[in-house]
């Protein structure tokens, strides 16, 4: 959605061909029942956005989507139910994760220290290292205190790798663009609605009004190369550009014939998964609207979100478990039993698990990624194209936008 409004924006005219019924891919609504028969709205993955999501967050105005209303802002904080972790004040950087280290409760000075000096390295090093460094390696001078209770939350949540396995490169960028890119660009941004309304059906609405065409429930099977433009499956008519704004999997599908150099390289990339469990008990209320959770191999999930201070829906809790291996079943009661024991929560009732199995590509050092320019007239979108940051919503949107601009 997002490369449709930039190509609307620059004047032409656009058909989306979207294959499911609704729009929004990975970041959409999703239908589901509560306990006593209540019907609610879930997502397909509980998001997040940060402050640093520029683009995205100017797209969601420029469609009409009231950001402040539909978005809950937070300073970021890693709280874990104890109270332990850190929490950063409302200060411009560095004061505010300065501020936010010498405070973080559960901390020893030496910890603070520690992680004061790695920054303090990071920055004098422009936040670059290596290709090939994992986010261990450029975190191996913190102690298991800091990489257990902030390192890994943070590259799981970012990246979808675990550290030992995850690009030192990626994860600086990202550290770079949100702790230190400005005021307010570490802020949480937890999303008020669901993901369909936050930003795709409301861009779907926009591109109508414009002229443009979103039709739902067609899988494109073919793209044919004519001397007047692409032909989409046995279509008459031709088009001028085609985008591939899917999936690698679909693109490279796509692609194969007419390009299948890059077809390959978008085959080779590999994915995680990432498991969301929703579950609910009358009265259940967390402290924070977001809390994060030790992590083990018996307990999985890394944060917890609770969706009566976000979307009024009281006593429904979201656990989200990144870089997720397990079975569904296995997974939900592994989540139920961590539940139990970290937040004194032994009555939930599980209402529904979204698995997405190909998450997102695994971030890996030294990755080879698919550019954005497949061939003349045919260009690929997504968050895993060519690009600074992991597979996030706002690689996504950026590559959206650029390929309008290098149309």
């Amino acid at each position: 959605m997002a490369a449709a409004v930039a190509h609307a924006q620059a004047g032409r005219q656009v058909t989306v061909f979207e294959a499911a019924r609704t729009v929004g891919g990975r970041a959409r609504a999703v239908q589901a029942t509560l306990p006593d028969g209540t019907p609610v709205t879930l997502d397909n993955g509980q998001h997040i956005l940060i402050g640093a999501y520029a683009e995205s967050l100017r797209l969601m105005r420029l469609v009409g989507v009231d950001v402040d209303a539909a978005l809950l802002r937070l300073p970021l904080a890693l709280c874990f139910p104890d109270g332990q972790g850190l929490q950063l004040p409302d200060l411009p950087p560095p004061w505010d994760a300065l501020l936010g280290i010498a405070r973080a409760r559960g901390w020893c000075w030496h910890d603070k220290l520690a992680l004061l000096r790695a920054a303090a390295a990071w920055r004098v090093a422009g936040f670059r290292c290596t290709p090939h460094a994992s986010v261990a390696d450029v975190c191996a001078a913190l102690t298991p205190r800091l990489l257990a209770e902030f390192i890994d939350p943070l590259c799981v949540s970012a990246l979808n790798t675990p550290a030992h396995e995850a690009s030192g490169q990626v994860f600086l960028r990202v550290l770079r663009d949100s702790l230190f890119s400005g005021r307010g660009g570490s802020n949480l941004l937890l999303p008020r609605t669901d993901l369909g309304a936050l930003f795709p059906q409301t861009a779907a609405q926009w591109l109508a009004r414009q002229g443009g065409q979103v039709i739902t429930g067609q899988r494109v099977q073919q793209l044919v190369q004519r001397a007047e433009g692409w032909q989409l499956d046995d279509s008459s008519s031709t088009f001028g550009h085609v985008t591939l704004a899917c999936p690698p999997w679909e693109a490279s599908r796509l692609a194969a014939n007419v390009a299948p150099q890059w077809s390959a390289v978008a085959d080779g990339l590999r994915f995680g998964a990432i498991t969301t469990v929703y579950a609910h008990a009358s009265g259940a209320c967390l402290p924070r609207p977001m809390l994060a959770l030790r992590s083990t191999a018996q307990h999985p999930a890394q944060f917890v979100f609770d969706r009566g201070q976000l979307d009024g829906t009281h006593g429904l809790l979201a656990f989200v478990v990144s870089a997720s291996t397990g079975d569904r079943a296995e997974v939900e009661q592994q989540v139920l039993a961590q539940a139990a024991t970290q937040l004194a929560l032994p009555a939930l009732t599980l209402v529904q698990t979204v698995v997405e199995k190909r998450a997102t590509f695994a971030c890996t050092p030294g990755l080879h990624r698919p550019p954005m320019q497949v061939l003349p007239g045919l260009s690929a979108c997504g968050d895993y194209v060519e690009g600074p940051y992991p597979a996030t919503l706002e690689g996504a949107v950026l590559s959206g936008t650029a390929t309008a601009v290098n149309y």
